[in-house]
C-alpha cells in the first residue's frame, strides 16, 4: 500500500511538515487550505513556498471546501486534518435524507471519506470537542462518531499534552484516528479487549505510554446509528481516551506516562540569542502587562445595568523559562493576558517571544512563517493555529509500519 496523503484544512503544512519527517516515502497527493474571512491567504502562501511552488497547480487548493468537487481530488490511503470545533448538529431533510449544518467543515470531511473511502485518517481538534456542547454534553463528539461508523470506520481518540512527552509546549488537543474495518489493522479492536486498546495495544497508547493502573474505570454506550437521533438525544462523558467499534463505545480516564525531568524540553532550551529590541517591554508597557497577568476582584456593570464583581485568577508573570511554554495562541501577537511574557537570559529584561521562537515550541524549522507574503503578526496567528510537529512525527513512524503489513 502507497503511503499516500490527503492534508485538509492544512495551514502552513504541520501535518506534511510531521509525516515527511517520519519517512520521506510519505506523498501529499493533494492539499486544502482556504480561509474564508481573510483576503490575504497567507497560510496557503506560507505552505507553497516551503513545500513547492512547481506543484502547486495539480497538488495544491486554495478554494472553499464545501465548492470542491470530491472527483477532483486523488485516491490516497491516509486522509489528515485539523478542523474546527463547531456545532455538528444535522437535520431532516423534506425527503427525510440526513442533512449536516451548512457551513460546518466536518459535513465536507465526511462527504469525502464517503466518496475516497481512504483505509485511514488522522485529525486534530481541541479537547473541548470531546464535552461540546455544554447543554448536552459529548453530543457533537457522538455524531462524529455516529458518521464514521456509518461509514465503515473504527476509531480511536486521545487527547494528548504534548509536553507530558518532551515536547516545549502544553499543547492539549484530540487526536482521532479512524481505520476502514476491512483493513489488517482494524483486528486489534476486534481482537483485543477495550482496556488493552486503551492502555497498550492501541494507535495511541503504543505511542504514548500511559501509566500501568489496574483502578481504571471504563465506561461504554452504544452511539445512535441515526443522525438525527444523535443530534435530539446523545449525551456522553468522554473521557480523554477510548476508541469506537460497530457503534460501541469505550472510554476511560487514564494517566500519561510522562518523560522524565531529563527529557523534558523547556523554554530556555528553544530561546534565541541577541533578540531585537522590538520584543522587549517599554517602562511604560509595564504596569499594564502586570494588571492584565495579576489577579482581580472588580466591580462591572453590564449593560442591562446588572452590578457584579469580577474575578480572575493571577498568571505567571514573568513566565518561567524552566517549564515547557503554556499553549500558544493565536493571541500571542497581541497585549495581550495570555501573551508569554519571560525574563531574557542575556539581558535581564522582560520581553515577548519571537516569531521564530513560537516556530520552535511547535517543532517547526526556523523561519518556517518567514516568507516573502507573511505579515510579522500573522505568523504568530499561524503558530497559534498550528500543531506540535513532532507528534506527527511519532504518529508517521506509527503510521508506515501499519500501512507496510497492509
Amino acid at each position: 500500500m502507497k503511503k499516500t496523503v490527503c492534508e485538509l484544512f492544512a495551514g502552513v503544512g504541520g501535518f506534511r511538515l510531521g509525516l515527511e519527517k517520519s519517512s520521506e516515502e510519505w506523498k501529499t497527493v493533494w492539499m486544502n487550505q482556504w480561509e474564508p474571512t481573510r483576503k490575504s491567504q497567507w497560510a496557503y502562501e506560507c505552505y507553497i513556498e516551503n513545500f513547492g511552488k512547481d506543484k502547486a497547480i495539480n497538488l495544491f487548493s486554495n478554494t472553499d471546501i464545501s465548492e470542491v468537487d470530491t472527483s477532483v481530488i486523488p485516491d490516497h490511503n491516509l486522509l489528515v486534518g485539523g478542523f474546527p470545533c463547531q456545532d455538528y448538529s444535522v437535520a431532516r431533510t423534506n425527503a427525510e435524507g440526513i442533512r449536516g449544518k451548512k457551513g460546518v467543515l466536518w459535513w465536507d470531511i465526511h462527504r469525502i471519506l464517503k466518496a475516497k473511502k481512504p483505509p485511514f485518517v488522522l485529525l486534530e481538534n481541541v479537547n473541548r470537542l470531546l464535552r461540546s456542547p455544554s447543554d448536552q454534553r459529548g453530543r457533537d463528539f457522538g455524531i462524529m462518531l455516529s458518521s464514521l461508523n456509518n461509514l465503515d470506520y473504527t476509531v480511536e481518540w486521545r487527547v494528548i499534552n504534548a509536553a507530558d512527552y518532551g515536547f516545549p509546549q502544553k499543547r492539549r488537543r484530540v487526536f482521532i484516528f479512524a481505520t476502514r474495518k476491512n483493513t489488517n489493522y482494524a483486528k486489534i479492536y476486534f481482537e483485543n479487549n477495550g482496556m488493552e486498546i486503551i492502555t497498550k495495544d492501541g494507535f495511541f497508547s503504543s505511542i504514548f505510554p500511559i501509566v500501568e493502573n489496574e483502578k481504571y474505570e471504563m465506561n461504554s454506550t452504544k452511539v445512535p446509528e441515526n443522525l438525527v437521533d444523535a443530534t435530539k438525544k446523545f449525551e456522553f462523558d468522554f473521557e480523554i481516551a477510548g476508541f469506537q467499534k460497530d457503534g460501541e463505545i469505550y472510554t476511560s480516564a487514564v494517566d500519561p506516562k510522562e518523560v522524565g525531568e531529563a527529557k523534558k524540553t523547556k523554554i530556555k532550551d528553544i530561546l534565541e540569542s541577541n533578540v531585537p529590541k522590538r520584543y522587549y517591554l517599554s517602562d511604560k508597557e509595564l504596569e499594564d502587562w502586570e494588571y492584565m497577568k495579576g489577579a482581580k476582584a472588580e466591580k462591572r456593570v453590564a449593560k442591562n445595568g446588572h452590578e457584579y464583581t469580577f474575578r480572575e485568577g493571577a498568571i505567571p508573570f514573568p513566565d518561567s523559562v524552566d517549564e515547557p511554554a503554556r499553549t500558544i495562541l493565536t493571541s500571542e501577537r497581541s497585549k495581550n493576558r495570555s501573551t508569554h511574557i519571560i525574563e531574557d537570559e542575556d539581558t535581564g529584561k522582560l520581553r515577548k517571544l519571537t516569531p521564530k521562537e513560537c516556530e520552535r515550541l511547535n517543532c517547526f524549522p526556523d523561519g518556517w512563517t518567514n516568507t516573502e507574503t507573511m505579515s510579522h503578526s500573522f505568523r504568530y496567528f499561524a503558530m497559534g493555529n498550528a500543531l506540535v510537529v513532532g507528534l506527527i512525527e511519532l504518529m508517521g513512524e506509527k503510521l508506515e509500519q501499519i500501512i507496510e503489513n497492509e
